[in-house]
């Protein structure tokens, strides 16, 4: 397949994108497309799955017949039998007359079966029924009849999992997935998502007069690092929504990050002059977590000391860390009095004079970061692996907490 068969491919469906990953993909849809064979379709939602069996049945020898698109996700489960393979009169409640399914609709044509994960157990033996022999029978019916029909299926669920749980019948997945295509997400195709963009805004631009948002450098990047969960349906959402709202034609990145949801944990966490902009709660609460372990870990110990300490087992050291003073702080609040007094007695030095004050979170989430770098000889990657978060996110607490880097 040359670069020039795949523009005219793309310009023919409105694909837009350069990316390897992209490219790929377009060309097992392409060479698997003369033949009749069965093809899945993964990737996530929003990612353009439903533009490759287009393009397999224009480049079949089937174009001329009919193509059905049906969504298995949408129909309810007690009318899909009915909808695929047709039905005959009386043969349920408001069945009036006879109707043809989708799968005699489209004989000599091609079906498309979005999520067809979501099909329900008895509709799947129908369906592997047709794979295997192209025979079916209507609903309320007797008859088989039989239908030539290419399949292309769909799907964002993983259906090994579904299997593993018997969701999903494993016959039928290596039925489907004779040829698998692996549709890129949106983050892995870095290098079109402002082509992307700029398709979006501009025709955004078009349909209502109005000339076409433009990004910053800075917009641009935080544009190409940002996640896209939602890939290419969100990111043709966000554009839409910023050539609504904003009255400026330039968008900087303090004004991209507003339509960027921020709770999502591999967006950038700076833009511009390095403001904080994205809240990672996702470490921030394995962190507190492995603190409070971390510190329980230390009361322990200490208890045990003291408790040697007080029976004359074992002489309390002279020189303390700053951790431990902290922890005796905390421990103390939970002691009884005359246990407090005979630590007192017993280990004088121990005992902090300053009055006790209230441990806040950054105080602790300052201690550990402090702790893992010690620990690590200040190399944040492994203080990072070690307090189970990434090192952009360690570095970014680092500045927030005012600890050295150094």
């Amino acid at each position: 397949m040359t670069a020039s068969e795949l523009i005219s491919v793309k310009q023919r469906f409105g694909i837009i994108g350069n990316s390897d990953a992209l490219n790929n993909a377009l060309e097992i849809a392409l060479r698997v497309a003369p033949t009749d064979l069965s093809v899945l379709v993964t990737g996530e939602s929003g990612v353009g799955k439903e533009f490759f069996p287009q393009v397999i049945h224009a480049f079949s020898a089937r174009k001329h017949n009919k193509y059905i698109a049906v969504n298995c996700g949408a129909i309810p489960e007690g009318t899909i039998d009915s909808e695929l393979f047709g039905h005959e009169k009386g043969s349920f409640t408001g069945a009036i007359d006879s109707r043809k399914g989708y799968f005699e609709e489209a004989d000599g044509g091609t079906i498309f079966l979005d999520e067809v994960g979501e099909l329900p157990l008895s509709t799947q033996v129908r369906l592997l029924r047709v794979l295997q022999t192209g025979e079916f029978m209507r609903v309320g019916s007797a008859k088989v009849q039989k239908t030539d029909v290419r399949v292309v299926a769909a799907t964002n669920n993983n259906l090994m999992k579904s299997i593993q749980q018997g969701r999903f019948r494993e016959d039928l997945y290596y039925r489907l997935n004779t040829v698998p295509i692996a549709v890129p997400p949106l983050r892995e195709r870095k290098e079109d998502i402002y082509l992307l963009f700029r398709k979006f805004a501009s025709d955004v631009a078009v349909q209502y007069r109005m000339p076409a948002i433009t990004l910053d450098d800075d917009a641009r990047k935080l544009l190409e690092n940002y996640y896209w969960r939602g890939n290419i349906r969100q990111l043709k959402n966000a554009a839409e929504q910023i050539s609504a709202i904003e009255q400026s034609r330039a968008i900087t990145s303090r004004t991209l990050a507003k339509y960027l949801p921020q709770d999502d944990y591999s967006a950038p966490t700076t833009i511009g002059g390095g403001n904080r902009q994205y809240d990672d709660m996702s470490s921030e609460r394995e962190l507190l977590y492995k603190i409070l372990f971390d510190m329980r870990s230390d009361i322990n110990d200490l208890k045990r000391m003291m408790t040697e300490a007080m029976s004359g087992s074992v002489r309390q050291p002279q020189t303390h860390t700053p951790e431990h003073r902290e922890v005796v702080g905390l421990l103390s609040q939970s002691t009884t009095i005359d246990q407090h007094r005979a630590i007192e007695v017993e280990s004088a030095e121990v005992v902090d004079d300053t009055p006790p004050h209230e441990i806040t979170k950054d105080d602790m989430m300052r201690e550990q970061i402090m702790r893992a770098l010690r620990n690590n000889n200040n190399r944040r990657k492994d203080a990072a692996r070690e307090l189970f978060i990434s090192e952009r996110t360690l570095y970014r607490r680092m500045k927030a907490l005012g600890i050295d880097e150094e």
